[in-house]
């Protein structure tokens, strides 16, 4: 289990809506994304390098989704990537647990969540 944690200075409800709307997706992190806000619905990140769907949403607090990338083999289940979401004086804390990553990759995960995510993300909503 990848368990990670964040300060992102935005509100809960911008980063909330930037990771699940495809548009805002790609502007904050780089890559083409798609998505929208809805329970069941697919998306995409990181020009289809990770795809899954969404498991679990409350507004502005809770995403969860079934998550993958094109390293996992057809063999290994989807990981569960849960995103929380808490107002702080600074921004948003964003906690970060990602479980049933295949063993092999889960350092790589471990770092590719800083180096494709939060610092984009730092970026993006700083300069807004």
């Amino acid at each position: 289990m990848i368990t990670l944690h964040t300060i992102i200075p935005a509100t809960p409800a911008q980063i909330y809506a930037a990771w699940l709307d495809g548009k805002k997706h790609a502007a904050m992190t780089g890559g083409k994304a798609t998505g929208s806000a809805k329970v069941g619905s697919k998306f995409t990140a990181w020009d289809g390098y990770i795809w899954g769907k969404n498991v679990k949403l409350l507004k502005d607090k809770l995403i969860v989704q079934a998550w993958r990338t094109s390293e996992f083999s057809d063999d290994d289940p989807d990981s569960t990537l849960t995103i929380t979401l808490t107002k702080i004086k600074s921004g948003t804390k964003l906690s970060l647990k990602h479980g049933g990553t295949p063993k092999t990759q889960e350092a790589s995960y471990r770092s590719g969540w800083h180096e494709h995510y939060f610092d984009p993300m730092q970026e993006y909503f700083a300069s807004r």
